[in-house]
């Protein structure tokens, strides 16, 4: 009973998780759709973030912070360009030109574009004789093809949302007049290389620095100077610094308090829980509740190029996913095995030593 509870809240918070994200998409177009600026946003958001995250790294990970070096700071920076400031502004740049449920889409190759990565930096391995490294490479392949499938084949549109909703106008503005569907797609593949490669570069850190919530908020800061820095030039603007209603109010708050600080805390539990491969397997349902969240509030079309473009992609994802769980039940049985061999090498050992250490029965008087 006690099982079937457990496992009842993994999935429950697990589908809280992708709600999550999928109202993250939905918010920040309905913040683009009302004039919220592609700068302002990031940096309120981070604001937010770090105030959150912040204090609470610094009391609960006090034992487990090594010192601070020059070193140390240099890749919290390059961290940050890669996992925020690159990620995030080619996020909402794609978000801007595209649409909710292709950028949720092509957040699935992520997991496919990380292992290329990871690869190419001789950090992951692939053996091609063995079926899980088959997985991979065809996951990888069918990835990069539905990504490819969505940026530059559009197809007509599957359903078309008829009529109105009671939002206000503003807010559902139709995001074809301003839509450069290539382009768009385009900086969210600039989005998951950027998140790809923050997984990536984040590995070798947290072995240097392992208080892993101090480093997120490190990250964070960094994050914060590059984006002020870049609004220094492109947002002059007292106006656009101001918020001015209460949806941008909320949008802001619900970026800033829900995707940055409730999503992490959810997400480290649900990996402790469930472990990160079972975590990753649910990011299609998001992609499905971005999809219909935006044909109901936002009166998006969904196009059949970008249909196809997703189940590739999403057939790449557990495929890649597979793979890897097959790769970790080979490394862990191959570990056993080894193990098994050195006991029984080292008991050999010890009994011939001990046999050897034994007078003859000559020998004795």
């Amino acid at each position: 009973m006690a099982l079937v509870s457990e496992k009842a809240k993994l999935l429950t918070s697990l589908l809280i998780l992708q709600l999550c994200f999928a109202g993250f998409h939905i918010v920040s177009r309905v913040a683009l759709n009302i004039g919220v600026s592609k700068v302002v946003y990031p940096v309120y958001r981070n604001i937010i973030a770090l105030l959150l995250l912040g204090p609470f790294a610094y009391f609960t990970e006090k034992k487990e912070r090594p010192p601070l070096t020059f070193s140390l700071l240099t890749q919290f920076f390059l961290l940050a360009l890669v996992g925020i400031t690159a990620n995030q502004g080619f996020y909402i740049l794609g978000l801007y030109y595209a649409s909710p449920s292709f950028a949720s889409a092509m957040q699935n190759s992520v997991p496919a574009i990380t292992f290329i990565m990871a690869y190419a930096l001789g950090v992951e391995r692939v053996n091609i004789s063995r079926i899980d490294g088959l997985a991979k490479i065809l996951g990888t392949l069918a990835s990069v093809g539905g990504a490819t499938i969505i940026t530059l084949y559009k197809g007509p549109p599957i359903f078309q949302p008829q009529g109105t909703n009671s939002m206000d106008e503003s807010v559902l503005l139709s995001s074809d007049n301003f839509q450069n569907w290539t382009l768009g797609c385009i900086f969210l593949l600039g989005h998951c290389l950027s998140w790809a490669g923050w997984m990536v570069l984040q590995a070798p850190i947290i072995k240097q620095y392992p208080a892993k919530l101090s480093l997120t908020s490190f990250t964070f800061f960094f994050g914060l100077i590059q984006f002020l820095f870049i609004a220094a030039f492109v947002e002059r603007d007292p106006k656009h610094w101001q918020i001015q209603s209460g949806e941008e109010i909320f949008t802001i708050l619900y970026a800033g308090i829900i995707s940055s600080g409730l999503v992490i805390s959810l997400q480290t539990w649900c990996i402790q829980k469930g472990g990160p491969v079972f975590v990753a397997s649910f990011q299609p349902v998001q992609t499905v509740l971005v999809t219909g969240m935006a044909f109901a509030i936002l009166g998006d079309q969904i196009y059949s190029g970008g249909v196809i473009g997703a189940v590739l992609i999403i057939i790449g994802l557990y495929l890649v996913l597979w793979g890897k769980t097959v790769e970790t039940r080979y490394q862990s049985q191959s570990q056993s095995q080894s193990q098994s061999q050195d006991t029984e090498e080292s008991l050999t050992k010890h009994l011939l030593q001990g046999h050897q250490g034994c007078p003859d029965k000559t020998e004795i008087p």
